[in-house]
């Protein structure tokens, strides 16, 4: 986790030093002398040579500071942790989604291979796979809420915890969907590799129920590259997340990033992309751990 840690810390800094446009130019008039602009450069702490930027930042980082915002005059933590707790709601209702739709379909599409019911399957997985979550999400808002009005199209309320679910139900579909594709290719793909082991035929052999078989002895010892996926995909609702904050007006981390890049606020935007690192690694740690939870092989070795 450190060195790379310490290497999305590098890239996120010399990325912003490569973006065109100074961020001091956003604080002061078009028509200001010269002067003025130096000024605001060096009280926005842009005016020193690169490396000396990044000598500030990387200790800065060390410390568990960093930065303040240019824009919002606060603490770069300050500004992400309040964002945090929409994005996290996205994310966790979209992964919800995904899951309620890729592990039946999957499952059903494994075990009715070949089928009519199999192909209608894999047309929802190939489709999901194709849709881009952009496009998507602004036809569920010309459907759900020009159309028929049953879903506010943009924003979301702080204050109302009713109104805010409301207001996640068509981003958590935009976001859930197409990655919900992902893993129920996946599931249908690990479940027929267990399907055709040994020790499945053994239990169907044995008379032993077929939900029972289908649950004990196939899903259990083929979730583990489900669990896999599973981790990639919620990576991707980050990433994604970005693009279905701006579509639905959503005041998360990647509305707030966005923002920081139009107003080259270089401190948002580097700890923003360090702290959701931060998150995915956690979060591919809790899927390691969690190999161990569902296969007592693995613990064993």
């Amino acid at each position: 986790m450190v060195p790379i840690a310490l290497l999305v810390s590098i890239i996120a800094f010399f990325l912003m030093q490569l973006s065109p446009g100074d961020p001091a130019t956003f604080f002061v008039s078009p028509d200001a002398p010269p002067q003025e602009l130096e000024r605001m450069r060096e009280r926005l702490g842009v005016d020193q040579p690169i490396m000396v930027q990044f000598g500030r930042w990387i200790t800065g980082v060390v410390q568990g500071d960093l930065g303040m915002s240019f824009y919002q005059r606060r603490p770069v933590t300050q500004a992400y942790f309040s964002a945090l707790p929409v994005t996290l709601m996205l994310a966790g209702a979209g992964l919800a989604v995904a899951l309620v739709l890729a592990i039946p379909i999957g499952i059903i599409s494994a075990l009715k291979q070949n089928t009519l019911i199999d192909k209608i399957a894999t047309l929802f997985i190939f489709t999901g796979i194709s849709l881009p979550n952009f496009w998507f999400g602004m036809m569920l808002i010309l459907l759900f809420a020009v159309t028929l009005g049953w879903l506010p199209a943009q924003g979301f309320s702080r204050v109302d915890f009713w109104a805010s679910l409301r207001s996640l139900i068509m981003p958590a579909i935009a976001l859930g969907y197409p990655n919900s594709a992902i893993i129920a290719r996946m599931t249908r793909s690990s479940m027929l590799e267990v399907m055709r082991q040994d020790y499945v035929q053994t239990a169907r052999a044995k008379g032993i129920r077929a939900r029972v078989v289908m649950y004990r002895h196939a899903f259990m010892n083929a979730i583990n590259p489900i669990l896999t996926v599973t981790g990639l995909v919620i990576a991707a609702m980050m990433a994604g997340s970005v693009v279905i904050e701006t579509v639905f007006n959503l005041p998360g981390i990647g509305r707030l990033v966005v923002n920081s890049v139009m107003r080259r606020d270089y401190p948002v935007i580097q700890g923003s992309l360090l702290l959701t690192a931060m998150m995915i690694i956690m979060v591919n740690l809790v899927i390691d751990l969690l190999y161990a939870v569902f296969d007592p092989r693995i613990r064993y070795d």
